[in-house]
Order: structure tokens, then C-alpha cells, then sequence
């Protein structure tokens, strides 16, 4: 749990402090906003395809050496951020490098997480997911402290440094399931050792559940405009008059809170079911997202960053063990980067459209209002979202 925890601290904090980077890239280059977020959407792109490939390897193989690659493949790709004097460099270093391993990351560390866990499947997943939070709390911090006082190309450097020295070794305690180590999820009945094993439909039975897809249309939705908001919030702040550090704490805050919104919303999952919880989270989003299109001063952001955290952060925290409580454990990492890859389309569609219409409209509301409807699909597949009859037989 603590190695999970503090890879995807590193991993989803590096990736989003590529927002804090905009800014000093237009400044330096004279790219668009449209042109820089490209290289973000790209990049979500690549990781959705990846998330794909990678959850298929490690229902087979397990975690551990896919993210002892990703360490060094995605800690060279800041180091190579460091020498970035072209745009094609951005779209090859980032877009390519550094995002073959956020979300495919993630879906690997909580399906695994989930494989451990019966009992308080959601709880758990939501405590481990505080690493998620974590790193968009701090990581976008330091990256705006070592910009301001140290520039862009230092800071990339030295977090290419980090990503290596940490990720690698973290990754080498990482086991696929308890049955490679001859014990049994927490919360599962006792089992003699030939029985432990996993349930649920296969991956070719999943697919064709319409409940699959309806939660890829959710997570879409859900990272259309969680990507959006903490790309572009530092900038719209910056519009709107405040300083540059105000402007990046209010990406802390989404990070900072979101973490009681993984804890909180993951135990309500466990207790009143994970469909019923992701409801809750839709409604919370919506009301403030409707803020933010009003919100202009410091504190009216603040406020915002709140209350869209706590729904974010629960949101997320639900996807796994809702996978697993819809369709079981025995494909989770495949479904899950199924599931994934339409989420990074939506965190890769969000960013580019919001900066394309800044571009036009020298403003973020019509960006806004789009994330506003996004909601509100969301909540009602949210609501249309069935159970299904798991198959009880268990494959070693």
C-alpha cells in the first residue's frame, strides 16, 4: 500500500505540474496556449493506449517490472525535458515519454490494491489513491518554487532526477495478487491454498456488458473536466489578477482536499455501494462547477477548489472497486485500462478544447459552461448504472 501510494505521489504530481509549466513556455518560446496543451493531450492519448496494453500484461505477470520501466523511461523523459528548445521536442519528450506510464500507473497500482482487498475494497483504494492527491498538492508547488528561483529547465532536470531514484525501487515490493504469495484478499472466506483464485466475467464476457462502457462514458466525462480544470485554473487565476503562487495553491487545494474526498467517499462506497456514491460525486461536481463559471476573486476560486476536490477525488477512488464490484477481480487490470484509455481521451480532449477556445475568445467561460453539461451527462449515466450477476467461478 505505501509503495503504491507513493509512486502514484510522484507519478500523477509530476504529470500535472505540467500546468505550472505553461506559462514560462509561452513566455519563453512565444507557443500558444492551444499548441503547449497539445503536448498534454497528446500525451493522454498515449497513455490511454498504453493503459490498455499494460493492464492486459499485468493480469498475466503482475506490476512490478512494467513499473520498474516506467520509473527510468519516465524520469529520462524530464531529463530530456531539460534541453527542450523545440516544439516537436515537447510533443516527443512529454507527450510520448513522460505520459506512457501516469494512468497506465495508476490503473496498475489500484487494480492490484483491489485484488488485496475484499472487505473495505473501496476504503482502501480511496487511502491509496491519497498519493494522487498528495502529488497534485505538493508537485505543482515545488515545480513553481524551482521555477521562480531556479527556472523551468532546472526543474525538469531535477525532477527527472527524482522519478528514477524513487519509482524504480519503490516498484520492486509490488506483487499482482495474495495467491503469488499463497495467502488470500483480506475480507475473502478462508480458503485452503489450491483454492485461492479470482471471480468474475472474463475479459471477453465483460465486454460485451453494456456497463463497461457506460463507466468508460463516465470516467471520460469525469477526466474531461478534471483535466481541464487543473491545466488551465493556475492560468485563468493569472488572468484574472492573482500572483503566480495564489494562482498554483489553488491546484494544492484540489490536491490537498481531494484526499479527504478519496477517504470520505470511499468508505460511502463500501457502505451504501459504489454506483450510489458516484451519484453523490456528480451532484457535488456540478454545483461547483456552476461556481466556478461565476468565480472571479481569489477566495470564490478557493472555494471552488474545495468543493470540486472532495467530487474528484471520491469520484476517482470509486472506478476500481466499482470495476471490481460490477464485474469481479479476475480481468480487473485489462477492464480497468479499458476504462482508462477512454478517461485519458477525455483528460486529452478537455485541456486542447479549452485553450483552443482561449485562443478565440481570450476567455475560459465558454470552456466552463461545456464542463457544466459534461456533469450533468455524467450524473445521469451515473443513474442509469445496473448491477450485474457476477460469475462465482474463481481461476487461479
Amino acid at each position: 500500500m505505501i509503495a503504491s501510494l507513493l509512486i502514484m505521489l510522484l507519478v500523477v504530481g509530476f504529470f500535472i505540474s505540467f500546468g505550472v509549466f505553461l506559462t514560462p513556455l509561452h513566455a519563453e518560446f512565444g507557443w500558444s496556449r492551444m499548441a503547449i496543451s497539445a503536448a498534454y493531450s497528446m500525451g493522454c492519448v498515449v497513455s490511454g493506449i498504453c493503459s490498455i496494453i499494460f493492464g492486459r500484461i499485468c493480469d498475466k505477470y503482475g506490476p512490478r517490472e512494467l513499473l520498474t520501466a516506467g520509473g527510468v523511461v519516465f524520469g529520462t523523459g524530464f531529463l530530456l525535458l531539460s534541453t527542450l528548445d523545440s516544439l516537436w521536442q515537447l510533443y516527443f519528450f512529454f507527450g510520448l515519454l513522460v505520459c506512457m506510464w501516469p494512468d497506465p500507473s495508476v490503473g496498475l497500482l489500484l487494480s492490484t490494491t483491489s485484488r488485496w482487498f475484499v472487505k473495505k475494497r473501496a476504503l482502501v483504494t480511496g487511502v491509496v489513491g491519497i498519493g494522487i492527491g498528495l502529488g497534485i498538492m505538493l508537485i505543482p508547488l515545488l515545480a513553481s518554487y524551482l521555477i521562480s528561483n531556479h527556472g523551468w529547465r532546472y526543474a525538469y532536470s531535477l525532477m527527472g532526477i527524482i522519478a528514477i531514484a524513487c519509482i524504480v525501487p519503490l516498484a520492486q515490493v509490488l506483487r499482482r495478487d495474495p495467491s503469488k504469495k499463497g495467502l488470500r484478499p483480506y475480507g475473502e472466506q478462508q480458503a485452503l491454498p489450491e483454492q485461492l483464485g479470482e471471480s468474475g466475467f472474463s475479459l471477453q464476457e465483460a465486454m460485451k456488458k453494456k456497463q463497461l462502457w457506460i463507466v468508460a462514458a463516465i470516467l471520460f466525462l469525469t477526466l474531461y473536466s478534471g483535466d481541464t480544470v487543473l491545466i488551465h485554473i493556475t492560468s485563468y487565476a493569472m488572468d484574472s489578477g492573482i500572483s503566480n503562487i495564489n494562482a498554483a495553491s489553488l491546484v494544492a487545494i484540489i490536491g490537498g482536499v481531494s484526499i479527504a474526498g478519496r477517504v470520505i467517499i470511499g468508505g460511502a462506497g463500501d457502505k451504501i455501494g459504489c454506483r450510489r456514491a458516484l451519484v453523490i460525486t456528480f451532484i457535488i461536481t456540478f454545483t461547483s462547477l456552476l461556481w466556478l463559471y461565476h468565480a472571479k476573486g481569489l477566495w470564490q476560486l478557493r472555494m471552488f477548489a474545495i468543493f470540486y476536490a472532495i467530487a474528484h477525488g471520491g469520484s476517482l477512488s470509486l472506478m476500481s472497486p466499482l470495476l471490481a464490484e460490477l464485474f469481479g477481480t479476475r480481468a480487473l487490470s485489462s477492464l480497468f485500462g479499458i476504462v482508462l484509455f477512454f478517461g485519458t481521451a477525455g483528460a486529452g480532449t478537455g485541456p486542447i478544447v479549452a485553450g483552443r477556445i482561449y485562443d478565440v475568445t481570450n476567455s475560459y467561460q465558454n470552456a466552463f459552461l461545456i464542463m457544466i453539461i459534461a456533469s450533468i451527462v455524467g450524473l445521469t449515466l451515473a443513474l442509469l448504472l445496473k448491477p450485474t450477476q457476477i460469475d462465482t467461478h474463481s481461476t487461479g
